[in-house]
């Protein structure tokens, strides 16, 4: 099991624990100390996130996030861009944000 952290700035803390299998996300568990609306939306950023490319650069993790949860999803103390930030450090590749 694969761990990133990123502490948004402002912000709150998010979590992603996962696995590369065949090049890809398998597993992905994203948690933190941040809230969403709907609750159910913390299960479509998994979703997002699974069987994506393991060499997917940020803007590519953040724009399958925010396709994923459409207009109706409100995150508070996180984006689409920092959790990437944490994907890309669990895979170990630094953030940039």
């Amino acid at each position: 099991m694969m761990h990133g952290e990123y502490k948004i700035p402002g912000g709150k803390l998010v979590v992603v624990d996962l696995e590369q299998r065949d090049g890809r996300l398998h597993g992905v568990r994203v948690s933190g100390d941040f809230f969403l609306e709907p609750d159910t939306a913390l299960g479509e950023i998994n979703a997002a996130l699974e069987g994506l490319p393991a060499d997917s650069d940020e803007t590519a993790i953040g724009d399958a996030i925010e396709r994923r949860l459409g207009p109706d999803v409100h995150m508070y103390g996180i984006t689409a861009q920092g959790v990437a930030v944490a994907v890309r450090r669990a895979l170990g590749a630094e953030g940039t944000a």
